[in-house]
């Protein structure tokens, strides 16, 4: 049988959606499939099987936020990475390793394993140079170290699956990759497993509109533009008739509870965690309005949101900060801020909470352009595609053309 181990260092399966997605469309294409993740402690087994797809954790020191702490996590992880390599080789078998950024690091642990011949695909997920600027508002030498295993990653890798067209572009022109060796998967959401259901009204706080976030919550993620806009919501535009629900959790969870107080907002604001689901859905689906407050950078315009899609597949309505693959992806269908500050993104959440109509018509549009063009059957068969062409390319020798 043929199989594949999928090695993620930034989220545990099956919390990391697309990973699950992606080791589920290769198990029922008939793949045997491994998965090498992080624990948590909402998933703290070291082992387990889940619908098939063995799944082996390792620990890690808490999420780094200098570059000490980076290099402390990122040695750990590939330590892990390296043994439970070696262990999933031993139990399971694989013929392909599939890495997931960031960081842009693991290939080094997959080389050793490519001499014993077995196939490296790389799942692009983030642009990690990009993502650094965006933290820590410089480059500088470890921006170019970032740049050189980007570059690493690539030239080591048989093929790449990019997570939009600008990161497939990026695989070329700064990676040296060949066009049919680039396929482009975008992170949509398997409809069967995202639905509007009817929501618990109690999360309304007794408040007539709900505006919600779903996401990472990073230091580059704008949680701290939300808190601000939310401040000028109900002092600047005296507008106090909605509550905020953010889903989600991350590293910068402190700092934004810290500035909610300080904003005196907190009362309106519930903070769930992570959620999972029927939980999840009841929660997305109280939303009135999704906000993605990701600031304007060279990060964030370069990335596609998953929240854009899960917004979208529930027909609700978005605001969201001008960014170029944002606006790409959404059209008519997102509501964008007039300027790249708070104040905007109050002024673009205004505008809807104030006119119930635009509100309902921007929604649909949304639904729309979710039912129509946010299609997962047609990623996992660009995704699974790959894996085949790389297994036809081993046995024969030729060089396949990538699917569109």
């Amino acid at each position: 049988m043929r199989s594949c181990v999928i090695v993620v260092e930034n989220l545990p399966v099956p919390l990391d959606r697309r990973v699950w997605q992606e080791a589920n469309a290769l198990k029922d294409a008939g793949w045997k499939v491994s998965v090498v993740c992080p624990q948590t402690d909402k998933y703290p087994l070291t082992y387990e099987v889940i619908d098939g797809i063995s799944i082996y954790r390792h620990p890690l020191p808490l999420e780094a936020r200098h570059r000490f702490g980076f290099a402390a996590e990122y040695a750990a992880a590939l330590f892990h990475e390296a043994r439970l390599l070696w262990k999933v080789l031993r139990n399971e078998g694989f013929d392909f390793i599939q890495a997931c950024n960031p960081p842009d690091l693991i290939f080094l642990v997959a080389a050793p394993f490519k001499l014993l011949g077995k196939r490296f695909v790389f799942d692009h997920h983030d642009v990690t140079p990009e993502l650094f600027s965006a933290k820590f508002g410089r480059k500088g030498p470890l921006h170019a170290i970032l740049r050189m295993t980007e570059w690493l990653t690539f030239k080591t890798a048989d093929a790449v699956i990019s997570a939009n067209e600008t990161f497939r572009q990026i695989a070329i022109e700064r990676g040296g990759k060949r066009p049919d060796d680039v396929v482009t998967v975008y992170s949509i959401p398997e409809k069967s497993r995202l639905k509007r259901v009817k929501p618990d009204a109690r999360l309304r706080n007794g408040k007539h509109y709900v505006i919600g976030y779903v996401g990472i919550i990073g230091d580059q993620d704008g949680l701290d533009h939300l808190m601000r806009a939310i401040h000028l919501l109900r002092t600047k535009f005296q507008f106090k008739d909605f509550h905020v629900i953010v889903v989600g959790d991350g590293p910068a969870l402190p700092s934004v509870k810290a500035l909610a107080a300080e904003l005196e907002v907190a009362d309106f604001i519930t903070f769930t965690g992570y959620l999972s689901g029927e939980q999840f859905l009841h929660h997305l689906s109280a939303f009135d309005i999704g906000v993605m407050p990701d600031p304007v950078n060279e990060y964030n315009d370069k990335i596609s949101m998953n929240k854009v899609f899960e917004y979208s597949a529930l027909g609700i309505p978005s605001v969201s900060y001008p960014l170029t693959e944002t606006k790409h992806l959404l059209g008519d269908a997102g509501i964008f801020s007039r300027t790249a500050e708070p104040d905007g993104l109050a002024e673009a959440c205004l505008e809807l909470l104030r006119d119930d109509d635009l509100r309902l018509r921007q929604g649909a549009r949304a639904k729309r352009l979710s039912d129509t063009k946010f299609l997962w059957e047609r990623e996992r068969l660009k995704y699974v595609g790959v894996f085949d062409r790389l297994m036809s390319k081993s046995h024969d020798g030729r060089r396949l053309p990538a699917s569109s």
